[in-house]
């Protein structure tokens, strides 16, 4: 009996992870969608909270199924941006910066997000 359960489990586990993998194209083109309306001069409230709640959810759910590189940059750039939100004022030239890292993120995870991460040296 002990078998079976596994098995289902296993099935039931494998089910999910193609559903998560469905799902990237989609949680991805959230993130870019709100990139591209992300004004650094003046980035609005909601949509840093729009990002971080994406950036959050695949770093929290990434490693189960599958995706453990895509739930570490996940977070880190979850983790930089909650700092970023920490400051009174943050400059338009950093808040560039880390949506340059956003990009590399979105793009790398578009095509491949099971591949070494860009000019990571440590998952080689």
């Amino acid at each position: 009996m002990s078998s079976s359960a596994d098995a289902e489990f296993f099935a039931r586990l494998a089910e999910l992870n193609d559903k998560f993998a469905a799902s990237l194209p989609q949680t991805l083109g959230r993130l870019s969608a709100a990139r591209n309306a992300f004004d650094p001069k003046r980035p609005p409230a909601a949509l840093i909270e729009q990002m971080h709640a994406v950036l959050h959810t695949l770093a929290g759910s990434s490693a189960t199924f599958g995706f453990r590189i895509l739930g570490q940059q996940a977070r880190m750039l979850e983790q930089r941006l909650r700092v970023l939100t920490t400051f009174d004022a943050v400059g338009p030239e950093e808040w560039e910066a880390w949506l340059s890292e956003l990009d590399v993120f979105i793009a790398w995870g578009s095509v491949d997000p099971k591949a070494a991460y860009p000019n990571d040296e440590s998952s080689v």
